[in-house]
């Protein structure tokens, strides 16, 4: 039954998105100034049809209908109600139905959004995108259906990976589908300003409210999957530079240089192949493939060339389809770049905000360029000469830490620079500013003997920043100029992150050693006592729950702290749980595993100072966009 429906909705959609295509066509060759009717009914039955389909898959997983392949292979009766639902996109099928939802929906929504906008110009983008959708839902009918029957019905599923049962992890995909699928509508708007010639600051308005809603999307989605991978994976920081963290990153480098380059654009009335450069590029990392996966991500991850903890499909055939699909898309948009660009011909004057911008830019390209050197690196070596290469977290410290310091600092003074040519005027402040941050990163550094110059650097731009976005927060409040309060959130937030980063790097502790229960290990302050065994039967799974006694021995406080190692039934999986005692200044982590089936567990012990605050700089910085998007400013 809800197979029937599911694949009849998938059906009706092919055919509209085929309407679409056909009519809008037809009508950007008419020079009638106005949108016909049936486009804007088709947009809407196209999102309905779309919506309802997938909440005929959610009844599925709900009511455990293993006639469905998609429910049988990611659902189990025991499973709890909030982990059916997430199940629906916690696999490759439902993943890929969300996608298509998202980028009709945005479809949709543009359309609505900029009914004023030039009629051609919206056709072409209707045109292009539905290109894009028909390609999905073509690729989700044919190869990798949700609504596919499984005869005879199976009594029972194979139940959900038991790391995907997680709330954070559960509204992780959609939110970066947000940001990654609606990079495909800009893209589409891209390639129409192309063909249509409509371009400038029109072009600008229309796409800013999709750029900037994407961003902030995607950089919720990063946070919430960082700070999943924290407490579920064991790893004990904010960010191991795993292949896919890579992948949902390198897009975000792309968001942001294209966020403050349409200001350019739409101020002043410049860069605008550079605008269109990155409009495609954020396709080009963003849309290729499903999950929260980008190009190299969904391609290089699902296929198995790289290995990951995100790996959760391998189908190389898939990743092909749709590599060979996007490829076919990416090369027609750089010939129409090619053919229709024309030269921007622009000559900015080294102190002004236009500068700072391209900067900005430049500095985001280099992240890029590095982020994606360390994740497909491996690859080559491997291939070519069947060397095991890992590219971890010392490659990306030593090169990218260098460059963070200049940006922060621009990102200071870029905000106040004036348009077309700055004055001098703020220099006393900057100079001001920047000796007070000397100084405070001094004394914290004195206060905790530590001498390492780049940290100093660190710390010292991220200070700074962060006095900088203070005072310009002062500015507001006294309504002596016009600023955003947007721009001033996520700077400050991301002063902030650095300068929490900073002191976290260097004030963690870490030890790893082996323990038997009755125990204790003594380091550094800390007396670490393996305090019983205990072993639970939960909902849907086995519990070997370790209880550990953590004794600070210069206050003699002591906290108890409870790691666990899960014995999954449905489907067989032995997950570690970390035990986290959180605090404002800092967090107490401990895991456990068993070593080689003996009585020995191996322990790993950390202190990791201000990684709440590490979340709520990165949440500020998120927060930013959306008090842009609901404030509505320029």
């Amino acid at each position: 039954m809800l197979s029937n429906i599911g694949n009849r909705l998938i059906l009706v959609n092919i055919l509209i998105g085929i309407s679409l295509i056909y009519i809008s066509f037809n009508n950007i060759r008419e020079k009638r100034l106005i949108i016909p009717k049936t486009l804007n009914y088709l947009t809407i039955y196209q999102t309905t049809f779309s919506i309802i389909s997938f909440f005929v898959l959610i009844a599925g997983f709900v009511v455990s209908d293993f006639s469905l392949t998609g429910v049988y292979q990611n659902s189990h009766t025991s499973k709890p109600l909030f982990y059916k639902i997430a199940g629906t996109w916690g696999n490759h099928e439902g993943s890929l139905l969300l996608w298509i939802n998202v980028m009709i929906i945005f479809s949709n929504l543009f359309l609505i959004y900029n009914k004023n906008a030039q009629k051609n110009y919206l056709l072409c983008t209707l045109f292009f995108q539905n290109i894009l959708i028909l390609g999905f839902l073509f690729f989700l009918f044919l190869n990798s259906n949700p609504f596919d029957l499984i005869i005879p019905t199976p009594k029972e599923g194979l139940g959900l990976n038991p790391i995907l049962q997680d709330p954070a992890l559960a509204i992780h995909p959609p939110l970066l589908y947000i940001g990654f699928v609606g990079s495909s509508i800009y893209f589409s708007a891209a390639m129409a300003s192309l063909v249509t010639n409509y371009k400038g600051e029109n072009f600008a308005k229309t796409i800013k409210f999709w750029v900037l809603i994407s961003w902030s999307f995607q950089t919720l989605g990063i946070i919430v999957g960082s700070i999943w991978a924290y407490y579920e994976l064991g790893w004990g920081g904010f960010w191991f530079w795993d292949p896919v963290e890579n992948a949902s990153l390198i897009p975000w480098f792309v968001m942001t240089a294209l966020l403050h380059s349409v200001m350019v654009l739409e101020k002043r009335n410049t860069l605008y192949s550079w605008v269109i450069i990155l409009c495609l590029s954020t396709f080009i990392f963003s849309v290729m493939g499903t999950f929260t996966l980008s190009m190299c991500g969904t391609f290089l991850v699902r296929s198995g060339i790289l290995n990951s903890v995100h790996t959760f499909a391998n189908d190389p055939s898939r990743g092909l389809y749709i590599l060979l699909f996007l490829s076919i898309m990416i090369f027609t948009s750089f010939i129409i770049y090619f053919k229709k660009i024309k030269k921007d011909k622009y000559s900015f004057s080294i102190n002004s905000k236009e500068t700072f911008i391209l900067i900005n830019n430049w500095f985001m390209a280099f992240f890029l360029f590095t982020v994606l050197v360390g994740t497909i690196y491996p690859i080559f070596t491997e291939v070519l000469g069947n060397i095991k290469v890992s590219v971890g977290p010392p490659f990306y410290n030593i090169v990218i830490i260098p460059f963070i310091i200049p940006l922060v600092i621009i990102m200071a003074i870029g905000p106040n620079v004036k348009w077309i040519k700055n004055n001098s005027s703020n220099l006393f402040t900057i100079f001001i500013l920047f000796i007070l941050a000397i100084i405070f990163n001094t004394l914290i550094f004195y206060l905790f003997k530590s001498t390492n110059f780049f940290s100093n650097m660190i710390i010292t731009s991220s200070i700074f920043l962060i006095f900088h976005s203070f005072l310009d927060f002062f500015k507001l409040l006294k309504k002596k100029v016009n600023l955003d309060y947007s721009r001033v959130i996520s700077h400050l937030g991301f002063g902030l992150l650095i300068f929490f980063i900073g002191i976290n790097h260097n004030f963690s502790i870490e030890k790893d050693f082996n323990l038997q229960v009755g125990e204790n290990k003594t380091f550094q302050n800390y007396d670490i006592l393996f305090n019983s065994l205990e072993l639970e039967n939960r909902e849907n799974y086995k519990a070997v729950i370790g209880t550990f006694n953590i004794t600070n021995l210069k206050t003699q406080h002591i906290e108890e702290l409870s790691p666990e190692i899960r014995i999954f039934k449905n489907p067989e999986t032995l997950t570690y749980e970390a035990s986290i005692k959180s605090k404002l200044f800092n967090d107490l982590y401990i895991t456990m595993s068993n070593v080689s089936r003996s009585e020995f567990y191996n322990i790993k012990f950390q202190k990791k100072p201000f990684m709440s605050l590490i979340w709520c700089s990165a949440i500020l910085i998120a927060l930013g966009g959306f008090v842009r998007l609901f404030r509505n400013e320029n």
